[in-house]
């Protein structure tokens, strides 16, 4: 039975991340589209209030839903289920904890928005308030269920959720260019947008909760739990937790908050500087994006890792070289096809240069990420949480020191720096806290550099050979650029393979296994 529970754990684990997966893949491609409609401008306009609705965002699918299954799960141990009051305590926890966050945003959105350096955004932060007042019943929701198991609900929920927020807001963004409205509505788009897909959500929790409900049958019994202690649990290890799941989010944070300050500081007036932060946020959904390829594949063998404990290095060891690999290829091909991505993605080639020094961070932060994941699965969320922290603060005296002196390149280099600082402390933690852990033969260095510059030769000769500025179609710099790409991944994932540098367990994760793996064995 405890095999049958632990192998339970693991697939529900798993589904969780696949759906953190496709919400993650839907949150970074819903701004290509949106940026293509409003231009940079408001593309800035918007990634001025994302790291808000991201932030509200974690704190709703993973912080709270967390601290919630915690205090379910004690509770249950002693009562067999919760009760009227238990649950009851635990929503008025959250009530008070995210009515707060609504009192500070909406009180303080004037002198939020004066402090990014653009007045205009206090409507903006006021409406974005709204969508705390939300969370306490998604959070409840899910972490009940995810204190009995019950993943489909949860990982149903996020999906729907996350369609919906990026199908209004790309809609919004449409009727925005097509009635000539104020560009700064895409914000008031983005808020309705989350409110909207955390209210399907309930829709879809409460169906489910009504389909089980004979699992979560509650009981006329006081729990012993004190109201204090659950608000503790709730603020102490929710918004941990959460802030385990925002790297990006506190960086691009940094940025809403002192880029566009320290751009004037580097001589650019105050649209330029707006729009020149719309571009540098161009690099964000890219990086997501690779970084979400980079560590997820990795991140599947983290409820191994949790299930072994210290016992054993390999799948600490698989995990770390399987990101370098994914996320090593992709930044080295990002980073070469730059000119021709930023033009078939956002229409013209702007910032190439500093967007190419922030595909950097597409490495970094897969491994960094994959780094945090697995020390917070061996219980050290405390460390996590304050090295993340401290990521941000480098960001931010990063954009102090470069910005002013080199514009967006010195925003891109501060990331660079920053998520570089965090992925060395990371690495350090864990052969510190895992004193068997070696990094001696973690990656296979040889095979990484022949398939990178096999790859990279293979880049290189087709754009000598066909010239990028020869092309003058979209569709045909789009069926260019897939090329390239495909093209590339073939040739270094064939070597990677060839070479050994990947077993039968990681390529059994990889697309179109079956067929790699007759490559493996040809």
């Amino acid at each position: 039975m405890k095999a049958e529970q632990s192998q339970g754990l693991i697939k529900g684990a798993l589904l969780l991340t696949v759906a953190g997966f496709i919400g993650k893949m839907l949150s970074a491609g819903y701004r290509i589209p949106l940026q293509n409609l409003t231009g940079d401008t408001g593309f800035y306009i918007y990634q001025q209030v994302y790291p808000i609705l991201g932030v509200a965002l974690m704190l709703a699918l993973y912080g709270f839903p967390s601290a919630v299954s915690r205090l379910t799960a004690e509770n249950d141990r002693e009562l067999g289920s919760g009760s009227r009051a238990f649950y009851g305590r635990i929503w008025l926890a959250l009530a008070i904890l995210n009515g707060l966050f609504f009192i500070m945003l909406y009180g303080g959105a004037q002198f939020l928005a004066h402090m990014t350096g653009d007045p205009s955004l206090a409507n903006g932060y006021r409406v974005t308030a709204f969508v705390f007042l939300l969370i306490p019943f998604t959070s409840l929701l899910r972490g009940v269920m995810q204190a009995h198991g019950n993943m489909v609900a949860i990982a149903g929920s996020q999906v729907t959720e996350q369609f919906a927020r990026a199908l209004i807001i790309t809609f919004g963004a449409f009727l925005i260019t097509q009635t000539s409205a104020n560009l700064y509505d895409i914000v008031v788009i983005g808020a309705a947008a989350q409110i909207t897909g955390a209210v399907l959500a309930i829709i879809v929790l409460v169906l489910f909760w009504r389909r089980d409900s004979a699992v979560y049958q509650t009981k006329a019994v006081a729990s012993s739990l004190s109201g204090f202690y659950i608000f503790k649990v709730i603020a102490g290890f929710g918004l941990l937790a959460a802030l385990n799941h925002m790297t990006l989010i506190v960086i691009q944070a940094v940025d809403m908050l002192t880029l566009v300050p320290h751009l004037e500081d580097y001589g650019l007036t105050k649209q330029n500087a707006m729009t020149a932060k719309g571009i540098i946020d161009r690099g964000q959904p890219l990086v997501q994006l690779g970084t979400v390829l980079g560590s997820s594949f990795a991140l599947a063998l983290v409820p191994t890792i949790t299930k072994q404990g210290l016992k054993q290095e390999g799948p600490i060891r698989r995990a770390l070289a399987f990101s370098f690999y994914l996320a090593g290829g992709a930044t080295i091909g990002l980073v070469l096809i730059f000119p021709e991505t930023n033009t078939l993605l956002y229409e013209n080639g702007e910032g190439t240069g500093a967007l190419r020094i922030l595909g950097l961070a597409l490495l970094l932060s897969s491994i960094s990420i994959t780094g945090v994941s697995i020390l917070q699965s061996i219980g050290l969320m405390k460390w996590t949480g304050l090295l993340i922290v401290s990521a941000g603060i480098i960001k931010w005296i990063g954009n102090m020191a470069f910005v002013p002196m080199w514009g967006l390149k010195g925003s891109a280099a501060a990331t660079v720096v920053a998520l570089g600082l965090l992925t060395a402390a990371v690495l350090v933690l864990l052969y510190i806290k895992l004193p068997g852990l070696s990094y001696k033969g973690v990656i296979r260095w040889r095979a990484f550099s022949l398939a990178g510059s096999g790859m990279a030769g293979l880049l290189l000769a087709v754009k000598v050979l066909l010239p990028f500025s020869l092309i003058t179609s979209r569709l045909v710099l789009t069926l260019y650029v897939t090329g390239l790409v495909g093209a590339g991944a073939v040739v270094y994932i064939t070597i990677l393979i060839k070479l050994r540098a990947l077993d039968d367990d990681d390529i059994s994760m990889l697309p179109f296994a079956s067929k790699l793996m007759k490559l493996r064995k040809g």
